[in-house]
């Protein structure tokens, strides 16, 4: 979860970046710190470990089923995060990363089907 939350923060960082342009250290003073470029360069660095974290945790977590079924939310996850990549490099939104996951269908079909599988995969298929 720390990671996930840290992929959000970095893109509503760097959404503020973008729309204050110059005067985003006005308005918060570690803007001032930052580049698009860095910040682009830290969500690539923390995407890959999310996948790699979450992908490790459904194969070996003791809590999981033995059938590795979990294995099966890795595309969902996947896709969500791009999805989400794409709204904020090529739409240039995601300021309210919680307003994104409602208004956005794809995103929000993603997170239910995602959900329907872990359900599927921790309940039926064991």
């Amino acid at each position: 979860m720390g990671l996930l939350a840290l992929f959000m923060i970095m893109g509503k960082r760097r959404h503020e970046l973008n729309l204050l342009t110059a005067s985003a250290a006005s308005h918060r003073a570690i803007l001032e710190d930052y580049t698009v470029r860095f910040l682009d360069e830290m969500i690539a660095m923390v995407t890959a470990s999310l996948v790699m974290a979450y992908s490790l945790y459904t194969f070996s977590a003791p809590n999981m089923p033995a059938n590795h079924a979990m294995m099966l939310t890795i595309p969902f996850v996947i896709y969500g995060l791009f999805r989400y990549l794409y709204l904020i490099h090529v739409q240039g939104q995601g300021g309210a990363p919680e307003e994104l996951l409602l208004r956005d269908w794809p995103l929000l079909i993603d997170v239910v089907l995602w959900v329907a599988v872990v359900i599927a995969a921790l309940y039926f298929w064991r």
